[in-house]
């Protein structure tokens, strides 16, 4: 017995050491690690800290917040300040590789946002506060490949780009997309034109006996906003006509229809009308169109309504399709005559009306809107208003004016395309510019673009860019100079103002009002081009995170696409420092100071994004 009893107390007293052991080697590699490179640790632990928090539904950062070194809030390059710059980014988990940061659904659960569904709240932008944001890189999917080019791209994309197939099956019979093989095709079709967009885009200029059955009738109608776009082929076969269309969707039931788009090279946006104002400033669009859209048009006294009023120019119009406009059965009825009495308060008359299609026009100066009998709702907006701006603006349920120079005017009084590209807007003078400055910003930047094109020219051929943004726009002069590039552009201007969105409207282009201090509205690797011209000195003026803006543009950017950051000398440095952990590569750096138009000390840098695939990527690809 006794023995027995010694060989007990023993393995007990190895079990005990053991035990020990691995405590005190534990606390060995902890803080003998803290005291060799505490920020190293610091660093790769608070990029952990953040992914766990977000997306693994860890606890909140408790003090993490107040431990931010100083390089997370400003670009930190000031003469004692060099901030930990990381040799590698940790990469985000394969199943985020589709994350979009202020659209994120785990996070409205995480943190339990009380949001109203009926008003599509939780398809608004709710971005993360800092201590939840990710400092990893987002992964291609398993098997990614560089995108089809333009114009192959509208027709078909790899299907192992976008893995989701539901579409596919969900609209067989209407001919959204099929799967043929390792490609995704897309014929054309929608939920209300089967057969094809660009028979329905000519019966729409049928209707409206636009000359030889144009859709842009002759220059007038260029920029076009489609709600509910699906998978944006109304947009893509509009292109042809030299009409530029923002197709708008949220991220909802039909996941990735904005993403489809703009892998196919077709501007889209992730948007919806719920309570905010659409970035977007007033007398933006031509035209406005819903086909089967599934938005209820006479909710909250006709807002959504009344949204589309605000963004359309004097003589706009709203082609809608729906079973409301030609259903027979009682409740499309009702609902045909309600929206029928709203659309005629609103001063909108039925331009034409055939088969399963009707278009409202909006009139062309305020005299409607004065007639109207005292007490007509929905009322005028208050002429305090500022029907532009938009930033976390909420929606109205007023009736936006026009001008006193558009109700003079009787019309927007801009030029046909493409002659309104480079003719000075009407609404210059509410910015007090001239058209001298108008002219000449367009002249500075037809420069530096072909300059741009010199740069990459040892890299690019005629169709390697397609998607391109402009991340600080102005006037719009950069996007301008791209018009005989087969691309299109999508002019950001900052939401502190000033709002020169519309002035790039008003040039027949596109664009959004955004915040640089947050992520953008739009899925990872979805722009060939990005061009920030001082955004970088922006973002260091309100107190952002460089860093943070890095991580951004490399989540939007493709994998070969390129970047032009056209700033100072120290931003440039700062930018250089991040090259190797997130995998780009310097193209070239150009000085300005030789340009004939420089008025600053700013350095042209170039840099490429290199294709890279994680472990799983690279097991599923072979």
């Amino acid at each position: 017995m006794r023995g027995r009893s010694d060989g007990s107390q023993k393995k007990r007293l190895l079990t005990s050491l053991g035990v020990v052991a691995i405590i005190l080697l534990c606390m060995y590699l902890y803080f003998g690690s803290r005291s060799d490179g505490e920020s190293a640790l610091e660093y790769g632990s608070r990029s952990l800290k953040k992914f766990g928090s977000s997306y693994l539904g860890g606890d909140e950062d408790t003090d993490l917040g107040n431990k931010l070194d100083e390089s997370s809030i400003k670009l930190g390059l000031d003469d004692g300040e060099d901030g930990v710059v990381p040799k590698s980014f940790p990469v985000c988990d394969d199943r985020h590789s589709e994350l979009i940061p202020c659209l994120d659904r785990n996070l409205i659960y995480q943190t339990r946002l009380k949001l109203d569904l009926s008003l599509m709240e939780h398809y608004e932008r709710h971005c993360p506060n800092p201590e939840r944001r990710f400092n990893c890189l987002i992964p291609p999917p398993p098997g990614y490949k560089v995108p089809i080019k333009w114009p192959v791209s509208r027709d078909k994309v790899w299907q192992a780009n976008i893995p989701h197939t539901h579409l596919a099956h969900e609209k067989s019979d209407q001919n959204w997309m099929v799967v043929q093989g390792d490609k995704i095709v897309f014929p054309g079709g929608g939920t209300h034109f089967h057969y094809g967009a660009d028979k329905y885009i000519k019966s729409l200029a049928n209707m409206l006996n636009f000359s030889a059955d144009e859709i842009n009738n002759e220059g007038r109608l260029r920029t076009v906003l489609d709600i509910g776009c699906g998978v944006a082929s109304f947009g893509g076969y509009l292109l042809q006509h030299d009409v530029l269309t923002m197709s708008v969707a949220p991220n909802d039931v039909h996941q990735n229809q904005i993403q489809f788009a703009l892998e196919r090279g077709i501007p889209a946006y992730l948007g919806v009308l719920g309570t905010q104002r659409l970035p977007y400033p007033s007398r933006s669009f031509e035209l406005a169109h819903c086909s089967r859209c599934r938005i209820d048009w006479l909710q909250r006294g006709g807002i959504l309504l009344l949204e589309l009023d605000r963004l359309l120019r004097p003589g706009g119009y709203f082609a809608y399709s729906s079973p409301e406009a030609y259903a027979q059965d009682e409740e499309d009825l009702r609902i045909w005559r309600e929206m029928s009495t709203l659309v005629e308060r609103m001063c909108w008359k039925i331009a034409a009306k055939q088969n399963q299609t009707v278009i409202w026009v909006k009139p062309l100066n305020n005299n409607c809107y004065m007639d109207r009998e005292p007490g007509t709702q929905p009322p005028l907006c208050k002429s305090d208003e500022d029907p532009d701006a938009t930033w976390g603006v909420k929606m109205e349920t007023c009736i936006t004016p026009y001008s006193d120079h558009d109700h003079r005017t009787g019309g927007s009084g801009l030029a046909p395309w493409p002659a309104r590209l480079t003719a000075p807007p009407p609404r210059l003078a509410d910015f007090g510019y001239s058209n001298d400055m108008f002219e000449k910003d367009t002249e500075i930047w037809q420069h530096r673009v072909e300059n741009y094109w010199n740069l990459l020219s040892p890299k690019i051929s005629t169709d390697t860019i397609r998607n391109v943004m402009d991340m600080k726009a102005n006037m719009g002069s950069f996007g301008a100079a791209l018009k005989n590039k087969d691309v299109w552009v999508m002019n950001i201007i900052s939401e502190e103002g000033p709002n020169t969105l519309k002035l790039v409207c008003d040039r027949g282009l596109i664009g959004s009002i955004h915040n640089w201090c947050e992520a953008y509205s739009t899925y990872p690797r979805t722009y060939d081009l990005l061009h920030a011209w001082t955004v970088f000195s922006d973002i260091e003026k309100k107190g952002c995170s460089g860093e943070d803006l890095l991580i951004e543009m490399d989540r939007i950017v493709r994998p070969t696409g390129f970047i032009i950051i056209r700033d100072k000398q120290h931003v440039i440095d700062f930018v250089k420092k991040y090259l190797t952990a997130l995998h780009w590569e310097a193209v070239t750096t150009a000085d300005t100071s030789t340009e004939v138009d420089q008025d600053g000390d700013d350095i042209v840098f170039i840099v490429q994004k290199k294709l890279w695939l994680t472990t799983e990527s690279l097991r599923t690809t072979e």
